[in-house]
């Protein structure tokens, strides 16, 4: 058994390795279904951001010009979030009237922008085609910085029955540009270009991809998204300021750590099988053991670094003591903190929130095994900001579209 706090190895065997990656594969495959639309806008110029290094090197060499001119541009859209090719002075003036021939700096259209009592602040994002997702600024009251909760999905396959993105059907994924712009047009709202060089806290600190969608069901997106964020010449941040969470695609947990090893929230929610495949019903496809062995293996998992195990709370439904002392025995030797989040209602959500004191008992429990277990102050209730509140009417909308 692994000592307190140590993550222990959990190895496969190669058959199950072998039907792992066959898994992976087949949820690529499906990704593919719901790609988004290509960067390219209706008068033929090319979106340049969302792409690779790699990728804007081979638009500038596509266009006559050196590798170099990608390394200036890196620095002018993911530095000082600059997006008139006309402001970056270090490009002469015909190389910038070039580009904006061929190209543009894209942000995602700020349909609607709310801002709650508690300063909590969300934005209806509008792409090019059309359709819509919800972003939100959570600000940490006890310090002068918060984090951005950005979305990966036009709506949601998953169908968690307390959560209200949920109850959208899935339109299709982001792309790279449409993830990456959501945090940039968080910036620009707040007024924080260029990133500062010497360490100087901003607003704007840690990135949550815990809005709309599950973004291990689109992987490659999300992946080449908070690569160009963490890029150290771009907008620069670090992996530890960067938490995924996932409701437990366990096939791509694994390439998710390999490959990022960004801090990993998993949505839980139940103790037994029996009840998650009630409300989470991706647990019928990865069952508790399968995704808390994926836990065990992920990568870079300390207590330094915590996998959080979020855990709505559902009056009467899965808040007993009991169900308290089962989860600390799920989580043993897992350096992990519990994120006890009172259900967020929203119009015709089937569940009641726990009662305070049950929360508190249940949070008492969790603790005295020796895991941290704060308990979630709501935030943004009153602008539907909240955790599990957030969807769009971008599919209303394009049906009546259709029908018009």
């Amino acid at each position: 058994m692994p000592a307190p706090g140590k993550a222990g190895p959990v190895s496969a065997s190669p058959a199950a390795a072998d039907l792992t990656q066959t898994e992976r594969e087949r949820i690529l495959a499906k990704a593919a279904l719901f790609a988004p639309p290509a960067a390219t806008l209706p008068d033929g110029r090319r979106d340049l951001v969302g792409l690779s290094r790699a990728e804007l090197e081979a638009e500038m060499v596509a266009i006559g010009e050196k590798p170099f001119r990608a390394r200036q541009l890196w620095h002018w859209i993911y530095h000082q979030g600059v997006t008139d090719f006309a402001q970056m002075p270090t490009i002469a003036k015909p190389m910038q009237a070039k580009l904006a021939e061929r190209f543009v700096v894209g942000r995602p259209e700020v349909a609607t922008e709310q801002t709650s009592e508690d300063t909590t602040r969300k934005w209806l994002f509008r792409f090019r085609d059309g359709q819509q997702v919800e972003t939100v600024y959570i600000p940490d009251l006890n310090e002068d910085r918060g984090a951005v909760c950005i979305s990966t999905q036009v709506g949601c396959t998953l169908s968690c029955r307390f959560c209200h993105t949920g109850t959208q059907k899935l339109v299709r994924n982001l792309g790279a540009a449409e993830i990456v712009g959501q945090f940039m047009a968080a910036r620009d709202s707040y007024g924080e270009w260029p990133s500062p060089k010497d360490g100087t806290p901003r607003l704007l600190s840690n990135i949550v991809v815990m809005g709309m969608g599950e973004p291990l069901y689109n992987y490659e997106n999300t992946a080449k998204a908070l690569k160009i964020v963490m890029d150290h010449e771009g907008l620069a941040l670090s992996r530890r300021r960067i938490t995924l969470s996932t409701s437990g695609v366990v096939p791509m947990m694994d390439r998710c750590g390999a490959e990022l090893n960004v801090n990993l929230a998993v949505s839980l929610h139940a103790v037994t099988d029996e009840l998650r495949d009630e409300i989470v019903p991706l647990n019928r496809k990865y069952p508790i053991e399968e995704l808390i062995a994926a836990c065990r293996r992920y990568p870079g998992a300390s207590n330094a670094r915590r996998i959080t195990f979020e855990y709505v709370m559902l009056r009467g439904v899965n808040d007993s003591e009991a169900e308290a002392k089962e989860l600390v025995r799920l989580i043993k030797g897992i350096p992990a903190k519990v994120n006890l989040i009172p259900f967020n209602p929203w119009p015709g959500s089937p569940y009641l929130t726990s009662k305070p004191e049950q929360v508190r008992r249940f949070a008492e429990i969790v603790a005295a095994a020796g895991y941290s277990s704060p308990i979630r102050r709501p935030r943004g209730r009153d602008i539907l900001a909240a955790c599990g509140q957030l969807k769009t009417e971008s599919e209303r909308a394009r049906r009546k579209a259709d029908a018009a």
